[in-house]
């Protein structure tokens, strides 16, 4: 691989990675419709109609691909899916509890670990204790680490605002389960473009090049993934009567915002296939866990911009700043593992 692929592969994930970490800025603005309301829009953009199009437009000989295929790397990827689809469930509603700063910083570090290593353990095992392997051990460590520290400055935050027998303090424990819950199947994403080989050869055996060769693995990954986030949008819809939101007065930048965050979020992973292909047969084992360190990294500060973190003290900023240094860090000792490719 060029030092000049390898560059451009970095850039397009410092791109992607600040993109995502903005995508559910948006939602600040859509107080009129509850969170099923914009979790249901965004889902119909981001997962069914943003991939479908891209697909098309990216993908030459679209039917050859998904028709001519098996149908086992087609089910595999849509069983990752649909993981990784409930853990964008458990995230949303993560947000809603605990905030955009600190569920940005656990989701993150989870994904990190289990996306990055299984990768590394089953693709090139005999590398685990060479430099590349260290290397790329060391960021995933510091990653997790910035997670952590990250997370027990969310904790100190809550403790700063109210007393722990408040009834803050249950919605702030049910909201860091469903972010750990959330990391854990969000792996699926990368582990769906690690293991979508035979995938992105049909892709590229049909004449889409290697920039665009991922779209391939997104569309089964996002169809699949679709489908609990619908079914559990529609659950809310009926218990929770808010349909009739849709079809309020003055509430048609809540459509324009939820696109926003369909365009941020889906870009933002084709950005991420894109330099993973750039990257080589590394690219989502140590490309994985610095997108999310830079996930995190653009969440906390527009966690911190947009207020989230008022009242919180001085201690529990401190502590933040502290875990966003050491993500930081692990930015760039992925970053020099990578050029040792």
């Amino acid at each position: 691989m060029h030092a000049r692929d390898s560059i451009f592969g970095l850039i397009l994930l410092f791109v992607a990675g600040i993109t995502s970490g903005s995508f559910t800025l948006p939602m600040k603005f859509t107080r009129r419709w509850a969170w099923e309301n914009v979790w249901l829009v965004w889902t119909v953009f981001a997962l069914v109609l943003l991939p479908l199009l891209t697909s098309l437009t990216t993908l030459p000989h679209f039917r050859k691909v998904f028709f001519e295929t098996p149908p086992g790397p087609l089910l595999i990827m849509a069983a990752f899916g649909v993981g990784w689809g409930a853990a964008q469930v458990f995230f949303g509603l993560a947000v809603d509890a605990i905030g955009m700063a600190l569920a940005f910083s656990i989701v993150p570090g989870m994904s990190a670990a289990l996306g990055s290593l299984i990768p590394l353990i089953r693709l090139h095992p005999d590398e685990i204790l060479r430099v590349r392997g260290i290397g790329t051990g060391i960021g995933v460590a510091l990653t997790v680490l910035g997670v952590l520290v990250c997370a027990r400055a969310g904790g100190w935050r809550e403790a700063a605002r109210a007393a722990p027998s408040s009834e803050t303090r249950p919605a702030y424990v049910r909201g860091l389960a469903l972010a750990i819950a959330s990391g854990l199947g969000s792996a699926m994403a990368n582990l769906a473009l690690a293991f979508g080989g035979p995938l992105l050869r049909a892709a590229e055996k049909a004449g889409a090049g290697p920039l665009w060769a991922p779209n391939a693995v997104w569309l089964p990954l996002m169809l699949g993934g679709a489908v609990p986030n619908l079914l559990y949008c529609a659950y809310r819809l009926k218990t929770h009567n808010t349909a009739v939101r849709f079809t309020e007065p003055d509430t048609w930048s809540h459509w324009f915002y939820a696109f926003v965050m369909a365009v941020f979020w889906f870009g933002s992973i084709s950005l991420y296939g894109m330099a993973s292909a750039r990257l080589g047969s590394w690219g989502n084992i140590f490309g994985w866990p610095l997108f999310m360190s830079l996930i995190v990294m653009t969440a906390s500060v527009l966690g911190m911009v947009t207020g989230e973190w008022k009242g919180a003290g001085k201690r529990a900023l401190l502590m933040q700043a502290y875990g966003v240094a050491i993500l930081i860090l692990s930015v760039f000792v992925l970053s020099a593992a990578s050029q040792l490719l």
